[in-house]
């Protein structure tokens, strides 16, 4: 533990040199704000009104719109924007501090969503929503940095995990509440794009999420449940987190071999949303479609999750049940996509080129059989993305190693997304990025076979220890199984 000062009392010192400073924690209505709780509560809450609705839209297919071409490619000025400022984001907010930041960050979804709206209005004003994409990376990820800075701050170290539950059943609820308004407004819609009622309705939203953080409590203010202080975590500076990645690369190069994996963790958006929900399903299906996607994501990672946790297996055969797991799931899920992928194209399912184009509604008798493999789509996603989590925790302890590591992930992630994005505003046939994603999926799984068996063992290599109030990172000498 990092040793705290009273900074109310001058002169006050530790009891002893190991032990934190405990400070007593306010009561009543004060102390029901100033609970760490309430405040990672209303961060879910920031992430609920922002990035949860953009999830909601964007997992519609084509942000709601008539056409790809101007989502995909706005999408793909958005994650490429994403994976340069995630360089820069750490250094701002070291600077901003976190709320500041988080106030910044949620303003871009706002302004995507605004600009989504216009199009509606005004056909012509296609390159404002791409312009918006790129405002809106640079915003996410100044606001992913801050909600990790929060998130990890508040908790004592038991209650970590428990915070992060928290955090992620509101943020995600975002998206299922956000398509289940979409499904509202647009139950009676024949335009097959996202009503305006339904954007402004989401502008406004997001305008309450901005303005959240404002009334969130200074951080320098928060005493946790256990009596500490809360210290702000301070982020590597960008040049340093440029060193440090290649620092990472050089002393564990066992990592690259999970950046196929890293690649294929978004890479799919495009082909799910667009290339499948939106290209087979009228507006109101899409809408409620999105809803049991985001749903189904939480019981993918809670199941996912309890398996990697579970004390009855050894660490290694946890990892390799998982990746059985994934494999199986990626061929399931892509080998029933392709029984009704080959039945249709582009063209075939456009209504610009052709007008006659068949939507599937909900009430249609093929509809449930297609919505289980959305579900399932939703469950790989989910699954994914907690297992590459894991497999980078399974590498090391040491949390300076593991930032790079995650460095490593969202840049190669986003990258992956520009590009699957802008292949599909160029037009790429579904088949191909159906075929691409498929591969990509499968790749990412091979690849990472041999890391798996060289690097995750049944004791972790390193532990972290507390030596004179300081956590330490040192080699483990005595094997324990996890």
């Amino acid at each position: 533990m990092v040793e705290l000062e009273d900074k109310n009392s001058a002169g006050s010192e530790m009891g002893t040199e190991d032990a934190p400073q405990i400070f007593e924690r306010p009561t009543g209505p004060k102390g029901l704000y100033y609970n760490p709780y309430t405040q990672v509560i209303m961060l879910g809450f920031v992430c609920f009104m922002c990035p949860g609705l953009f999830n909601a839209l964007n997992g519609v297919g084509y942000a709601g719109q008539l056409s790809s071409e101007t989502s995909a490619n706005a999408n793909s000025a958005l994650y490429a924007a994403f994976a340069v400022v995630a360089f820069f984001a750490g250094s701002i907010n070291n600077v901003l501090g976190a709320r500041l930041t988080l106030l910044i960050g949620s303003f871009g979804y706002m302004l995507y969503i605004g600009s989504l709206l216009a199009v509606n209005i005004h056909p012509h004003a296609n390159a404002f929503v791409i312009v918006a994409g790129a405002i809106l990376g640079v915003c996410a990820g100044l606001l992913w940095t801050a909600q990790g800075s929060l998130m990890l701050a508040y908790p004592t170290e038991a209650q970590k995990g428990r915070f992060i539950g928290i955090f992620w059943v509101i943020f995600n609820l975002g998206g299922v509440i956000g398509s289940a308004v979409s499904f509202g407004t647009n139950f009676h819609s024949k335009a097959n794009s996202v009503s305006n009622g339904t954007y402004i309705g989401f502008v406004v939203m997001t305008g309450i999420g901005i303005l959240t953080p404002l009334l969130m409590a200074n951080p320098k203010s928060m005493i946790r449940t256990d009596g500490t202080r809360v210290t702000a975590i301070l982020h590597p500076s960008w040049k340093s987190e440029i060193m440090g990645l290649w620092i990472a690369l050089r002393t564990d190069p066992y990592i690259v071999l999970l950046f196929p994996m890293f690649l294929a963790s978004n890479f799919f958006y495009a082909y799910q949303f667009n290339g499948y929900n939106a290209a087979l399903f009228n507006i109101r299906t899409r809408s409620l479609n999105s809803m049991i996607y985001w749903l189904s994501q939480m019981f993918g990672s809670v199941a996912i999750g309890i398996l990697l946790d579970s004390q009855r297996f050894t660490r290694r055969r946890r990892a390799f049940m998982t990746w059985f797991i994934l494999l199986v799931m990626v061929f399931v899920v892509h080998g029933w996509n392709y029984h009704y992928q080959k039945d249709y194209t582009r063209d075939s399912e456009d209504v610009i080129r052709n007008p006659g184009a068949r939507k599937v509604d909900f009430r249609d008798s093929d509809y449930p059989q297609k919505l289980w493999l959305y579900i399932f789509c939703g469950l790989l996603d989910s699954m994914w993305q907690t297992a590459a989590y894991w497999m980078m925790g399974a590498m090391s302890n040491d949390p300076a190693k593991l930032a790079h590591f995650t460095g490593f992930y969202k840049s190669i992630q986003s990258a992956g997304a520009a590009g699957t994005w802008r292949a599909d505003a160029t037009g790429v046939p579904y088949m191909s990025l159906f075929a691409a994603t498929w591969g990509i999926l499968a790749g990412g799984l091979f690849f990472m076979l041999p890391m798996m068996y060289w690097r995750i063992h049944d004791h972790q290599e390193e532990i972290i220890v507390t030596v004179n109030g300081t956590e330490q990172v040192v080699p483990r000498e005595v094997d324990t199984n996890l």
